[in-house]
């Protein structure tokens, strides 16, 4: 292992604030499949979600020489996500809606007894934190998905802690509701 792979986060940032593109590929390497996923979990396109990555890497390079270190790396990476996201979702929202968009749209329409039916908890809960409000989706995929703590959390999205606590109360409720209605007594192991 070199000496750029087993730098950390950080050292790698300053490393490509210097124009290091060893470091940039390190750095690219840990993080994309993180970041990836995340896109793809709020925007729910594939194809948006790997423009995503390029955005948000191009960023990285760009602005490497900015970040002041007040938050992880990865911290760092999923706000930029998030941001790239949400004015990707913003633009979409803006541009009209054709057959093939209208065709992928998620049929939502299941009511309770059909996903008693389904056995597959892993589906159901799927399905369950899809009903979730996109802002309490949002908090359940950053701390549950990415281990992010409520402090990190608050730095993504951009609000104070306690709103953030408050948010993830509401949402682990309405998901524990969802998931009794679905048949499954416990939502999480």
């Amino acid at each position: 292992m070199s000496a750029v792979q087993a730098a950390s986060d950080e050292v790698l940032i300053t490393r490509i604030a210097s124009g290091d593109r060893l470091a940039m590929q390190v750095l690219y390497g840990r993080h994309h499949v993180r970041v990836f996923r995340f896109a793809l979990r709020l925007v729910r396109n594939e194809q948006i979600a790997e423009d995503l990555i390029s955005e948000v890497f191009l960023d990285v390079w760009r602005q490497a020489g900015k970040f002041e270190g007040r938050s992880a790396v990865s911290t760092w990476l999923l706000a930029i996500t998030r941001f790239k996201a949400l004015s990707a979702l913003r633009k979409r929202r803006d541009e009209a809606l054709d057959d093939e968009t209208a065709a992928s749209i998620e049929d939502t329409s299941d009511d309770p007894e059909v996903s008693i039916q389904k056995k597959d908890k892993g589906e159901t809960l799927k399905k369950c934190l899809t009903a979730l409000s996109p802002e309490h989706r949002e908090i359940v995929d950053l701390v549950y998905y990415h281990e992010k703590s409520v402090e990190e959390v608050a730095e993504i999205v951009g609000i104070p802690e306690n709103t953030v606590k408050t948010r993830l109360f509401y949402a682990r409720k309405k998901l524990a509701e969802l998931l009794k209605a679905a048949g499954v007594e416990r939502g999480w192991p």
